[in-house]
């Protein structure tokens, strides 16, 4: 995995260079200048962009507009201490492919850039409410029922693990499968339930009381009954 880090603080900036570096990750440049991440974003083809919000004259969001303003392809995770909805959705429909806390865990960090790598959408478990209450509030117009029939047991009980915040790699060791397995299975829950991501899937799951259980797992009563996993 090859990394780019557009953030205006040195000392952060450099702390995590060497942090994703001892793990094994390909860091081409931490820039603190944004014209100057455009430019590498552009021309020396990272995998994942890591954008700061908050940057003096042109914050995240609107580097990440001209980044697809200008064609830039990239995956684009932005990193952040803000946990408004307001940051979060901007992200989101300003086409960031995650949105990761500074606070996160170096393990957990990880995990994400190799699931936004893989193509998912990663949101920080602790904003799954925040997320969830700004699609149900912005959900105006009837949406079809989700077939849970159509789920097999053993999706369903994978399902579950996703709403408890469980990532592929525990789903795995707790029903002792494979992660490629575990992948396979989240892919048709998608398909069935037809949402474009797990974080949809698993606020349903929550959301509709499927998963008594969960709400004995860590971060439950923090987010209100609803949960994700990211990865």
């Amino acid at each position: 995995m090859r990394v780019l880090l557009i953030d205006d603080h040195a000392l952060f900036r450099v702390g995590l260079l060497e942090l994703l570096e001892r793990r094994g990750i390909e860091v081409i440049d931490a820039v603190g200048d944004w014209e100057v991440g455009l430019r590498l974003a552009r021309d020396c083809g990272p995998d994942v962009v890591l954008l700061d919000l908050r940057m003096p004259v042109m914050g995240g969001i609107d580097v990440l507009k001209r980044m697809r303003a200008e064609g830039i392809e990239r995956r684009v995770a932005m990193l952040t201490t803000s946990t408004d909805e307001r940051d979060l959705i901007g992200s989101l429909q300003a086409g960031a492919n995650g949105y990761l806390l500074k606070d996160m865990e170096p393990d957990e960090l990880v995990a994400a850039l190799r699931d936004i790598l893989a193509g998912e959408t990663v949101v920080a478990k602790e904003l799954t409410g925040v997320l969830a209450r700004a699609v149900r509030d912005e959900n105006t117009t009837p949406v079809k029922e989700p077939r849970f029939s159509d789920l097999t047991p053993r999706e369903m009980e994978i399902l579950c693990q996703l709403a408890a915040g469980l990532s592929n790699k525990a789903i795995a060791r707790e029903l002792g499968i494979s992660d490629g397995t575990v992948k396979l299975h989240v892919k048709a829950i998608l398909r069935k339930l037809e949402v474009r991501s797990r974080v949809e899937a698993a606020v349903i799951a929550v959301e509709r009381g499927l998963c008594a259980e969960t709400s004995s797992k860590p971060g439950a009563d923090a987010i209100a009954g609803l949960s994700r996993s990211h990865s």
